[in-house]
């Protein structure tokens, strides 16, 4: 044995690096294996999420609105842009500066906490020992622990019909890192990575086809926000083709031709560069040994009860490799409660009945709680109440009037069971939504409570009243 600690977390992503730091907070000596490579061929802390996920694609979300709004919406505002252009390359490098400064700022917090980082490969063996490869060396070390927190993250799905090369067919992180705009674009899938690239690329003068093999858009949102989504993106140009089975590809030198089929009909399409976005998968490649006996569920994840806790005592499992939605800050408060648990014997299990869901296009999506279909479904008898942001002063005047907020309460007790919006800052009007769920709020609670004039937040205000049909500035009121 080489190095002994309480705590060897596998895995720095935002569920590993959370739950490290809390563990070191707390006053465990904690060591964070983790294999990411950045662009410059040195190790990275922040997983897939920081150096070419979340932030990255945000990064692009947003220098891409930007060039948007100085097209479409600056003259209306007297702000004259003369021949507005796109540097991709700047664009690129603005976007990685962002990455790296993030991620050092990990490193700078695992240096404080004095949190061992030890860059390389983390396998889990038996009696909570692991075995940690660094980087370029053959010969792996044994390191023994208390407790053991397996936080590898995921990766991106491959299509058999669509293999990457790299090139013409890449993954999420391909379609990030692209130098130059392609004129038509594919993408595989139209969930929240599809939607979210889609709309990057459509901005900056792309054509996009996205082939969706649902026959909804967004099919895990509220009925009502993923018809709002389908209609404004359509009239933001990108070509939603819903119900389409991708049976093949061919790939040439100068493009790729995607073979697909609706229902009975197939249909070619003629791309520059095709994005396979069908979603993602944990990744438990070598992770832990056989003989270790770790448990996986049906599904292909790491089996944990509420508490995070494996089948092996002493070993937990948070983040993407458990169920549950795949979304960074589920497994942040994973790794916070699973750290706790460790350090203090507490089992705080993670509520995930009011985890937030966003989606960074524009308008933006966000919703928490449960949906006006399932709740119906489940034979519970529900009130609603809806607001427009066009009816929103504070939307209006920042042009962003698109879109609405709708809020479900049980027509018995009138708890808040579901808000969702898709519209200017949703996800940050989100957190409102969240807070009033945990506290079991009424859509009275926020009808009586005072919001900001003008302010977005009054969306919800109104949408709260509107649930007992007495929305102040909705135009055409329910009946009663």
């Amino acid at each position: 044995m080489s190095e002994r600690y309480d705590v060897v977390i596998i895995g720095a992503g935002p569920a590993g690096y959370t739950a490290a730091i809390r563990c070191a907070q707390l006053g465990l000596q904690a060591a964070c294996i983790d294999k990411w490579i950045a662009a410059d061929g040195r190790p990275a802390l922040g997983g897939t999420c920081l150096n070419a996920g979340c932030i990255s694609s945000k990064a692009l979300l947003d220098s891409s609105e930007l060039y948007q709004r100085a097209q479409k919406e600056f003259a209306e505002h007297g702000i004259k842009v003369e021949q507005a252009g796109v540097d991709v390359t700047a664009m690129q490098a603005r976007k990685d500066r962002l990455v790296h400064r993030l991620t050092a700022n990990i490193a700078a917090l695992f240096e404080d906490r004095q949190i061992k980082w030890l860059p390389g490969h983390g396998r889990l063996l038996e009696d909570n020992r692991v075995e940690f490869t660094p980087h370029g060396l053959d010969r792996p070390e044994i390191l023994a622990a208390k407790s053991v927190v397996l936080a590898s993250g995921s990766q991106p799905m491959e299509l058999g019909a669509a293999p990457i090369d790299g090139e013409r067919v890449v993954d999420s992180t391909g379609a990030l890192s692209f130098q130059e705009v392609p004129q038509r674009l594919g993408i595989i899938g139209a969930g929240v990575i599809g939607v979210e690239l889609g709309s990057v690329w459509t901005r900056l003068g792309a054509k996009v086809t996205l082939l969706e093999a649902q026959d909804t858009l967004l099919p895990m949102a509220d009925i009502t926000i993923s018809q709002e989504a389908y209609k404004q993106f359509k009239d933001q140009g990108l070509d939603i083709r819903l119900g389409a089975r991708v049976v093949s590809t061919r790939v040439s030198s100068k493009q790729v031709t995607v073979c697909y089929r609706i229902g009975e009909k197939e249909y070619e399409l003629e791309v520059d560069k095709l994005v396979v976005a069908v979603g993602r998968q944990p990744c438990l490649d070598n992770l832990f040994a056989l003989e270790a006996g770790l448990l996986l569920d049906e599904r292909g994840f790491i089996h944990v009860d509420e508490y995070g806790t494996t089948n092996l005592p002493g070993v937990y499992a948070v983040g993407d490799v458990v169920r549950g939605p795949m979304l960074a800050h589920k497994g942040s408060q994973e790794g916070i409660a699973v750290a706790e648990t460790i350090a203090e014997g507490k089992k705080t299990a993670v509520k995930r009945n009011s985890i937030p869901w966003v989606i960074y296009t524009e308008p933006e999506i966000a919703w928490a709680g449960r949906t006006e279909q399932a709740l119906r479904d489940a034979d519970i008898d529900v009130r609603v109440g809806t607001f427009y942001f066009a009816d929103s002063a504070r939307a209006n005047v920042m042009s962003g009037s698109k879109g609405l907020v709708k809020i479900i309460a049980d027509a018995m007790t009138d708890q808040i069971l579901g808000v969702h919006i898709i519209g200017p800052w949703a996800s940050e009007l989100i957190a409102e939504a969240v807070l009033a769920m945990e506290f079991a709020a009424s859509s009275e609670d926020l009808a009586r409570t005072i919001h900001a004039y003008p302010s977005l937040a009054e969306a919800l205000h109104e949408a709260a009243l509107d649930v007992d049909n007495r929305a102040i500035h909705k135009i055409g009121r329910k009946k009663e």
